[in-house]
C-alpha cells in the first residue's frame, strides 16, 4: 500500500506521454495525462493506482491502431474506469488495446470498493494505460522512464 495520497503505477512499461489535456469522456475538463506503453514483453496485468470506490466504468469497442499513437486514446478499443478515493479525488484509468490486442478485461463494477494494488484487469499484447489526474498532482515520473506496476510512484495527490 502506497498511502492515501500516493498514486501507484497501474502497469509495467514505459512513460510515453506526460501532458495537460482536456479529458472528453468523464471529467470534460483539464487533467494531467500520464500514459504507460506496455510492449509485447511486459506483463499485461493492470492494477488499481489508488484505493477507493468505482464511480464510473465504460467499455468502448473500437479500432486497433498502435497503442503509442496519440489517437489511440479516443479511437481504439478501450475501457475507462474512474476511482474516487476517501478524499473525493477522482482518478481515471483508461486501458487501451493496441494493434495486436483484441481483448481488454476489467474486473470491477460501479459501486465496488477497491484496494490500491489489487488487480484492475489486463490487456492482451502491446497496449497502453492512460491515467488522467487532477492538475495539482505532484508527478514523480519522467518521459521515457521505465515503470513497474504496483511499485513505481506516479505521483502524489494534493
Amino acid at each position: 500500500n502506497g498511502g492515501d495520497k500516493v498514486i501507484l503505477c497501474p502497469a509495467d512499461g514505459k512513460i510515453v506521454v506526460i501532458e495537460r489535456t482536456i479529458e472528453p469522456e468523464y471529467f470534460k475538463d483539464e487533467r494531467i495525462q500520464v500514459s504507460i506503453f506496455m510492449s509485447a514483453t511486459n506483463v499485461h496485468v493492470n492494477w488499481f493506482p489508488v484505493a477507493g470506490e468505482i464511480v464510473y466504468y465504460y467499455y468502448h469497442p473500437g479500432k486497433h491502431m498502435v497503442a503509442f499513437n496519440p489517437k489511440a486514446s479516443l479511437e481504439n478499443e478501450r475501457a475507462t474506469t474512474v476511482i474516487q478515493d476517501q478524499h473525493h479525488n477522482r482518478i481515471l484509468v483508461r486501458q487501451i488495446a493496441g494493434a495486436m490486442a483484441r481483448r481488454i478485461k476489467c474486473y470491477p463494477k460501479v459501486g465496488e470498493p477497491v484496494v490500491q494494488g489489487d488487480e484492475l484487469g489486463f490487456i492482451k499484447f502491446g497496449s497502453r494505460v492512460d491515467l488522467l489526474l487532477p492538475v495539482d498532482t505532484k508527478l514523480n515520473v519522467t518521459l521515457g522512464q521505465k515503470v513497474t506496476g504496483k511499485q513505481t510512484v506516479i505521483g502524489h495527490l494534493a
